[in-house]
């Protein structure tokens, strides 16, 4: 999705080659993605993978996605990059916990600890953010990255103990290049049902 939105945003047309989730990937798509996730990417200039490396690509590409300002752009880079390494890896201990190993006995104790930590992110995010519109002024990738990481909290507490997070969050969904993109998406997999 995050590509897919950061393509709509330049109206740059693509095409998406899908994968069976619960086939191994073919020995060739190791080439495209050395750890045979999603997403890779390909374009006239580049073959990469990684959804940081391929928005930061984007980016560079279109100022609707990152400034031309050097200082504004590492900033937004860095915002991008604090998605990925700050706030999306607090989120994912939760996911173990309350989707993968719900009810094991183990989740009693480990919850507080991975919630508090989370909590202690998305006050820092929050805090940045303050009552700003996006986080280095005008919408960029750190925005994108941020709105589809901040996603994955739909309808928690600890989401919407953030209102200035939540608003983040709607204002990233109702743009029009959002809502192609996950028109988009979800039509691939209504087609392969």
């Amino acid at each position: 999705l995050r590509i897919r939105w950061a393509l709509e945003e330049i109206e740059r047309p693509y095409r998406v080659r899908l994968l069976d989730a619960l086939s191994p990937r073919p020995a060739d798509y190791f080439c495209e993605q050395p750890f045979g996730q999603v997403p890779a990417y390909r374009d006239d200039e580049v073959q990469l993978f990684e959804s940081g490396a391929i928005l930061i690509h984007l980016g560079m590409q279109d100022e609707s996605l990152l400034p031309a300002d050097h200082a504004a752009r590492m900033r937004s880079i860095a915002w991008l990059i604090a998605g990925l390494n700050s706030v999306e890896p607090a989120i994912f201990p939760l996911t173990l916990i309350d989707v993968f190993n719900k009810g094991e006995e183990w989740t009693i104790g480990a919850r507080p600890k991975f919630a508090g930590l989370l909590e202690g992110r998305l006050k820092c995010l929050s805090d940045a953010l303050g009552d700003k519109e996006w986080l280095e002024g005008p919408f960029t990738i750190a925005d994108l990255m941020l709105v589809t990481v901040l996603r994955q909290l739909r309808g928690s507490e600890a989401l919407e103990a953030h209102p200035n997070l939540l608003d983040l969050v709607a204002r990233g969904e109702s743009r029009p290049a959002f809502r192609r993109a996950l028109e988009d998406q979800l039509s691939v997999f209504e087609q392969n049902e």
